[in-house]
C-alpha cells in the first residue's frame, strides 16, 4: 500500500485529491488546519517543522508520494500570508520531506500551482525573494502589491522551484520525480470566498473558459493521480495545465 502526504487535504481539491487516492487504496496521511491526521499551520516555520516531523512519524520514514496542495487566494489579508503559505509552506514540506520520499517505492511529489503564475503582473521582485529564501522580504514585498499578483508571484515562486530542482541530485538523481500541475478556476470554498470579494469576484466571473463554467476539484486529483503514478514515469520538472489554453494562446 502506498503512503502518500496531502497538504490541504481538508476541503477543496486537497479533498478530492485524497479521496481519488484512497480510491485507489493508498494510505493518505492529511495535512491541514484542521480534520486530518497532522495538524499544523503552514503559514509559520514552526508549523511546517512539526508538519515535517509528524508525517515522518506516520510515514514510519517512507513515503511513497507527496502533493502539496495547501493554499489561500488573493481575497486573504494581509497579503503577506499568501506568501507564507502557498510558497513557503509548500516549499518547506517538498524539502523538508525529500529524503523520506527517496526511501519509498517509486517516488513522487507533485505541487499544486495555478495557471495565475503565467498571468501577466506575476513576475515581480518578489518571486526573486521567495526563490532565495527571504520570507521576510517576500511578507513585505506582498504588502506593497495587491492580492492578486501577490498570489500570483507566490504560484510562480513554485513552479519555478519545482523546475529547478527535479533534475537535481536530491530529487531525479535520487529516484524522485517532482511535478506540478497549474489548475485554472476551479470550485472549492476558496473560490466561492474570492467570488463574494468586491474586486476579484468580478475579475474571475470574466475570466475567458471557452468550454463553459470552472472546473471541478475532481478534474485536477485526476491530473496529480496522473503525475504520481506509473503511467507518468517518465515525466520530471513538467508543469501540467489543468484549465483552458485561452489565456496563453502563444505560449509554444
Amino acid at each position: 500500500m502506498s503512503r502518500i502526504a496531502v497538504t490541504g487535504s481538508a476541503s477543496g481539491i486537497g479533498a478530492a485529491i485524497r479521496a481519488r487516492l484512497e480510491a485507489g487504496n493508498a494510505k493518505v496521511i492529511g495535512v491541514d488546519l484542521r480534520d486530518a491526521e497532522v495538524i499544523a499551520d503552514l503559514s509559520r516555520p514552526d508549523g511546517r517543522a512539526a508538519a515535517v516531523a509528524e508525517v515522518r512519524a506516520a510515514c514510519h520514514g517512507r513515503l511513497d508520494g507527496l502533493v502539496v496542495c495547501a493554499g489561500v487566494g488573493p481575497h486573504v489579508e494581509p497579503w503577506s500570508t499568501i506568501v507564507s503559505v502557498n510558497y513557503f509552506g509548500a516549499q518547506a514540506l517538498l524539502a523538508g520531506l525529500r529524503e523520506t520520499l527517496a526511501a519509498g517505492d517509486a517516488p513522487a511529489a507533485v505541487a499544486v500551482s495555478s495557471n495565475s503564475a503565467v498571468l501577466p503582473g506575476a513576475d515581480t521582485p518578489l518571486v526573486a525573494a521567495c526563490l532565495v529564501d527571504e520570507e521576510d522580504e517576500a511578507r513585505r514585498l506582498a504588502l506593497e502589491l495587491d492580492g492578486h499578483r501577490a498570489y500570483a508571484g507566490s504560484k510562480l515562486a513554485l513552479l519555478r522551484w519545482t523546475r529547478r530542482h527535479a533534475p537535481g541530485p536530491g530529487w531525479a538523481a535520487a529516484g524522485v520525480r517532482l511535478n506540478a500541475v497549474a489548475p485554472g478556476p476551479v470550485r472549492t470554498p476558496l473560490l466561492e470566498d474570492s467570488l463574494t470579494h468586491p474586486l476579484y469576484g468580478p475579475a474571475i466571473r470574466n475570466f475567458p473558459v471557452p468550454l463553459g463554467g470552472f472546473g471541478a476539484p475532481e478534474d485536477v486529483a485526476a491530473a496529480v493521480a496522473f503525475l504520481l503514478g506509473p503511467e507518468a514515469a517518465f515525466c520530471c520538472g513538467n508543469v501540467l495545465f489543468v484549465d483552458d489554453a485561452l489565456v496563453r494562446p502563444d505560449m509554444v
